[in-house]
């Protein structure tokens, strides 16, 4: 990194110092307390992503087991592997409604597609069209959720 004016960002560096600053302000805002973070899990049953990342963290090091707890074994990334998709099913129905949200808020196509690090507004709109169409409540053939056009001039 070099603070050069004349020298174009690192994309790849960019994007991880977005990736850090959008954390540390969505930690610093909406989960600063313990009341404020026990709004995202369920006190007695883990979801499938919450579990999918303990094991992959125990598995890592970058969680350390608690005293007592049994070592990660095979059985336990198998299980962690089947979930998968149902996490990944769930980060997808997030980020659909995120970007349907996003848009009823008056979010441009382009400041949608900087926010998902793409290049072009129309890159937002099809990852939208593809995330729409393996969301379980979409049926095959069905057409992709619409989502309004604010201007007609981004397209």
């Amino acid at each position: 990194m070099t603070d050069d004016p004349f020298t174009p960002p690192d994309p790849g560096t960019a994007a991880a110092r977005r990736a850090y600053a959008a954390l540390f302000r969505i930690a610093e805002r909406h989960a600063a307390d313990d009341a404020q973070r026990a709004r995202q899990t369920h006190p007695a049953v883990l979801a499938p992503h919450e579990a999918v990342r303990l094991v992959a963290f125990l598995l890592s090091g970058a969680a350390l087991p608690a005293d007592g707890e049994p070592e990660v074994d095979r059985a336990d990334i198998t299980a962690a592997l089947t979930l998968l998709p149902r996490a990944r099913a769930e980060l997808d129905e997030v980020e659909a409604g995120l970007i349907t949200m996003a848009r009823g808020r008056g979010l441009t196509w382009q400041e949608i597609a900087f926010g998902l690090g793409l290049g072009t507004p129309q890159a937002a709109r099809q990852r939208l069209a593809r995330l729409s169409e393996r969301l379980p409540d979409a049926a095959p053939g069905a057409p992709a959720a619409t989502v309004p056009d604010a201007d007609p001039a981004e397209r």
